[in-house]
């Protein structure tokens, strides 16, 4: 009697703790209903051969022929990756014959993803080299944009250029390992993560901090002039979810920061087509500070639909990013899915009629996230676009190259801690 007294216990025992389990799953989804994004699972769309039926090789085929085309190409025409003697690579804007932050950052993010060290580690030795500087009030920052000999054509920074050599960097340490110097990618990411933040503030130095501490935003230029405003473009959400988790320090103001950029880009975006301008308030208000058209939808802008889709892809923290992109996407499609425009007033008028490739690219970009019913479409016009050549196809190519790893589920994360955290909102 006993024993069977025993076995009863011990069998409610099981169920019991089998229940409380069970309810404390239901309860993990429950809060975690973003759980299922690519940081959690590490599983990526690639809606070329999910919508389109083209065979995977196929498109990896395509992704080859491109890499080489910008890297390898003809020299006049299709290449913009320029080789330094045995160690050093520069990537060109042609169309100004001069070297951009934006642009060797994007090289580095494309030979990272596409798994070419040598490229990368050639870019990254050139803007060390050429376009970090090492005086103390612009300490860790680099000069946005130099002539292809290595000169320094404005000491300014451009923060986005920034923010895609941290990420590259720490997706580089994840992918090959550290070595040593400036191939320590991880203590690089850090040195210039460290140097966005800590900046002399005093009213001596023009240089300010790279992201306003109050405002928690990105800032357009980190000097007194430019960094009262911002650039929705430059709002990376996505890359401050993964820095709350793997920088050594200000680990809580990176989860901040992401959470201030998904409520400032409700801001920003118009309410009906989506659209958001190259420049704002930290408010959302458009701005032309030089009276450049910067308050409309132009080239910067382009990229607000690429930030957006990524950072649900790998993070789902919104569904208001779903609605945004189907209103881009619905809004592009009326106006001709093979003809729209690329500059736009907010609320809609075209302003510039060409067709322009890497908006394209990140219109693609944007359907990865999109419930559109238009999204193969966008899919499908990307694929058949032919690849930038010419004076345009510096950043057009740029914009091409990252859709078309990104539709192919070819942009992915890469953890050097090998540590999923939840959410940022557990970190201290």
């Amino acid at each position: 009697m006993k024993k069977l007294l025993f076995l009863f216990i011990s069998l409610w025992l099981i169920v019991i703790f089998l229940f409380n389990c069970s309810t404390s799953t239901i309860t993990t989804k429950r809060n975690f209903t973003h759980s299922s994004k690519s940081y959690y699972t590490g599983k990526y769309k690639n809606l070329f051969t999910e919508l389109l039926n083209i065979p995977e090789n196929e498109v990896q085929n395509k992704l080859n022929q491109i890499f080489n085309y910008f890297f390898y190409g003809n020299d006049s025409t299709e290449r913009i990756y320029y080789p330094v003697g045995n160690d050093m690579a520069f990537i060109a804007d042609v169309l100004h014959d001069d070297v951009r932050t934006e642009g060797m950052s994007y090289g580095m993010m494309i030979a990272v993803q596409m798994n070419k060290k040598k490229e990368f580690d050639c870019l990254w030795k050139w803007a060390k080299t050429y376009m970090q500087h090492s005086t103390p009030d612009r300490m860790g920052y680099f000069a946005w944009h130099c002539k292809t000999d290595g000169t320094k054509l404005d000491l300014n920074s451009a923060s986005d250029g920034e923010e895609w050599f941290v990420m590259s960097l720490l997706f580089a340490s994840a992918k090959w390992g550290d070595g040593e110097g400036i191939y320590n990618y991880k203590a690089e990411a850090q040195f210039i993560l460290d140097n966005m933040l800590n900046k002399d503030q005093s009213n001596e130095s023009k240089i300010t901090n790279m992201f306003d501490k109050k405002e928690k935003m990105v800032v357009f230029v980190p000097t007194t002039d430019d960094s009262w405003f911002t650039d929705p473009s430059y709002h990376l959400p996505h890359f401050y979810e993964l820095w709350s988790r793997w920088s050594k320090s200000n680990n809580k103001f990176w989860c901040d920061v992401a959470k201030t950029s998904r409520e400032f880009l409700k801001k920003v975006a118009n309410p009906v087509t989506g659209l958001m301008p190259d420049y704002s308030s930290f408010n959302g208000n458009a701005l032309s500070p030089w009276n450049g058209g910067n308050e409309n939808f132009q080239y910067d802008a382009w990229r607000c639909a690429m930030n957006i889709s990524i950072d649900y892809e790998w993070f789902g923290k919104d569904e208001w990013q779903v609605e945004e992109l189907n209103k881009i996407l619905d809004f592009f499609y009326n106006e001709g899915i093979h003809s729209y425009g690329n500059i736009y007033t907010l609320d809609g008028k075209k302003l510039g009629n060409e067709h322009s490739i890497g908006l394209v690219a990140m219109n693609a970009s944007g359907a990865i996230s999109s419930t559109s019913k238009y999204k193969k479409e966008f899919i499908q016009e990307l694929w058949n676009v032919k690849i930038p050549q010419g004076k345009y196809r510096y950043y057009d190519g740029m914009l091409y190259m990252l859709g078309m790893l990104q539709v192919s589920g070819n942009f992915r994360i890469y953890d050097p801690t090998n540590t999923i955290i939840r959410d940022c909102d557990e970190i201290k």
